[in-house]
């Protein structure tokens, strides 16, 4: 076992016992709200049996609670990097008050994005995005903006389209846009994805159709779309 992995894992277990016994008083606990929580992105890394969140371009170190049982502990642990860190899109409620450990206190409703450290705190992109979807065979890339779609396949040039959405059941959503004889359409779920290159979690599944022919793939939300 990685010693990121085992100090994720028993920084976590108070956390797994008090959910096992919240589950034997309420079989269906009532939906939290996201209202009035943040959303940031930084690095996480197991440190003294404790999980920590580093935004972005800060020095502050969060110690994580996973309020919302979104088993952060096991998805980061298999994309840790040599330095036992591993880039996460989180949504929760942070106090900046000293927590034991660390600067202050995370308690996590969600995530959005889990991948190995890389660039993505300087993508310039993303506040601007709704939407990113992306897929392999062939390689390809939806950016959704309020200007519009941007849609990238491999071997082809990229086409820029204005696009409507439609709102479906159970958080699912449709873009679609017809342009110079062509039917597009992208077809967005809340489920969880993983990359079939990188390995990166992704909270949204995704489905390009172009005229009828149809390529799968995972996908998040921007910055610019509140959620």
């Amino acid at each position: 076992m990685s010693a990121f992995r085992s100090a994720l894992l028993f920084s976590m277990l108070p956390l797994f016992a008090g959910c096992q016994l919240l589950n034997l008083q309420s079989s269906a606990p009532a939906k939290v709200s996201t209202a009035g929580m943040t959303r940031m992105q930084g690095t996480l890394t197991g440190d003294n049996g404790k999980l920590l969140f580093q935004p972005c371009g800060e020095p502050r170190r969060y110690v994580v609670l996973d309020r919302g049982n979104t088993a952060i502990l096991q998805e980061a642990a298999g994309l840790a990097d040599a330095q036992g860190k591993v880039f996460a899109d989180l949504r929760g409620r942070f106090n900046a008050s000293k927590a034991e450990g660390g600067d202050g206190q995370l308690d996590l409703h969600q995530w959005y994005r889990v991948e190995r450290t890389g660039q993505a705190c300087e993508d310039p992109n993303f506040k601007r995005l709704t939407l990113h979807a992306d897929g392999e065979n062939p390689v390809w890339n939806v950016n959704v903006s309020g200007k519009g779609m941007i849609i990238d396949v491999q071997g082809q040039p990229p086409v820029a389209l204005p696009y409507l959405e439609e709102q479906l059941p159970d958080g699912r959503f449709n873009l679609s846009s017809e342009a110079n004889g062509q039917r597009v359409e992208l077809w967005v779920a809340p489920q969880r994805c993983v990359d079939s290159k990188s390995g990166a979690l992704r909270h949204l599944s995704a489905e390009l159709r172009i005229n009828g022919q149809a390529v799968r793939g995972c996908g998040y939300y921007g910055g610019s779309r509140n959620d």
